[in-house]
């Protein structure tokens, strides 16, 4: 028997064990209390408010909160991504904040994200808009003086004459002459719709005209952004011409159904090279503007993305502390939260130091009550881990937690595993244990919010 006594314990090999504790905490030191033993993270807090909903406890405004503060958190992290930037995993040193001044920043950073995003969509879609513009009227154009450079076989017979500008205004075609296409009722409409719905267009152009339209389209020879998806598609210059206002309002309405965005195209050649002189130079200045407001705005994700992994971490635990302070019992006559969970033995001391610690910072002047009591119920099992045992830890916890004071099989684990599954195996257990050195210091307080 005596020598039963002195054998070393068995650390890892069987369960730790526990103790069910009770703590009374003055409400002034309760925030402070419960961050420091999430930080040893060696107790875990049994829920005394089962029968009420999340909406009705005590700090239920304070989660609230921290869940609109990892709202955005989240909302700068898919900007970043969407930018293409990269985030720091270990931020700069930057002085500490508390949460009220981080909430009141991330206000402001949101704030002047959506502005600047605002802003960037209403220039983008006027860039599009003229960019769509300058093909129409390369394309248009093309089309409208096209009856320009057509000669039949009876007029290249006479090319050798010479006509007179009041010979020759006769022989001019229909486009060519605006008084006599003004009197025939001849009119066009010009405009750009996505390549994969210009023959479904045209056809329905065909039927609701009966056929009496003439249809050109071209390439436009340059991708153009979609203003719903976002992404860069292929688009079709189409000019329509047609005769009468019915037929017109016929034309604008499947326009308008199949998307299709369509620009006035002078029929003078004059106009067309200033009109395109104009879209031009605002394109240039346009790209300018948005050049800088992107540069302007990749540099504000860019500060933002210096801190945003501190903060995230902030926001978490922040959140973590209240939502274990939500499982406390608030005693209102005095002024006290009162909470019950279990603990590992050999922590009692720890958790004493912590709790003297919580009290002394927060300037209160009575003190943590913290007393084991007895307990019916199982304990939890707890099995006490180093950097190396953690990995293969989490991976016999997959299959199934042992009870209480059983065998801890994971130590066994660490050789049989890569002898059951063969080589195979062994690249996860070793990238396993490679995640488990690289864990960050702030991941062992998540046990006791767990």
């Amino acid at each position: 028997m005596r020598f039963c006594n002195e054998l070393p314990p068995m650390d890892f090999l069987r369960s730790e064990k526990m103790s069910f504790v009770q703590l009374i905490i003055p409400v002034e030191s309760a925030h402070r209390a419960v961050t420091y033993l999430g930080e040893l993270g060696l107790v875990q807090f049994r829920d005394l408010n089962d029968d009420k909903s999340p909406f009705q406890r005590t700090f239920v405004n304070q989660v609230k909160r921290c869940g609109e503060m990892s709202r955005k958190l989240r909302y700068f992290s898919d900007q970043i991504n969407k930018a293409n930037l990269a985030i720091l995993a270990r931020p700069t040193l930057q002085p500490d904040v508390h949460l009220e001044e981080l909430e009141v920043q991330l206000g402001e950073h949101e704030a002047e994200l959506l502005e600047m995003n605002a802003n960037s969509e209403k220039l983008q879609q006027t860039y599009n808009e003229l960019l769509e513009f300058k093909l129409v009227l390369q394309k248009a154009g093309g089309f409208l003086v096209s009856a320009q450079n057509h000669a039949g076989p009876s007029e290249r017979e006479l090319d050798e004459n010479v006509y007179t500008a009041e010979d020759d205004e006769g022989n001019q075609s229909l486009l060519e002459q605006p008084e006599l296409s003004k009197k025939a009722g001849l009119r066009f409409i010009s405009g750009i719709i996505c390549k994969a719905n210009a023959l479904r267009f045209e056809r329905m152009l065909f039927r609701a005209t009966r056929g009496n339209m003439l249809f050109h389209h071209a390439p436009a020879g340059e991708h153009v952004m979609d203003p719903i998806s976002g992404e860069m598609v292929e688009k079709t210059v189409f000019v329509v011409f047609f005769s009468g206002e019915q037929a017109k309002t016929k034309i604008v309405k499947i326009c308008d159904s199949f998307g299709a965005n369509c620009y006035p195209v002078p029929e003078d050649m004059n106009k067309q090279k200033q009109i395109t002189r104009e879209v031009l130079s605002r394109l240039s200045e346009l790209e300018t503007t948005l050049n800088a407001g992107i540069h302007h705005r990749n540099k504000a994700l860019s500060s933002i993305g210096c801190q945003l992994w501190r903060w995230t971490m902030m926001v978490k635990k922040e959140k973590a502390v209240y939502d274990t302070l939500n499982k406390l019992n608030f005693d209102v006559t005095k002024k006290c939260l009162v909470g019950e969970g279990w603990c590992p033995a050999f922590a009692k001391p720890q958790i004493k130091d912590a709790l003297q610690r919580s009290t002394i910072d927060s300037n209160s002047q009575l003190g943590i009550i913290f007393h084991v009591m007895d307990a019916t119920e199982s304990p939890p099992t707890y099995f006490r881990t180093n950097r190396f045992t953690h990995a293969f830890q989490e991976i016999v916890d997959a299959y199934g937690v042992a009870r209480y004071q059983e065998a801890n099989p994971s130590v066994y684990s660490v050789i049989t595993f890569p002898f059951l599954f063969a080589y195979d195996a062994i690249p996860c257990y070793l990238r396993a244990f490679e995640s488990s050195l690289l864990k960050v210091e702030c991941k062992p307080s998540e046990i006791i919010f767990e």
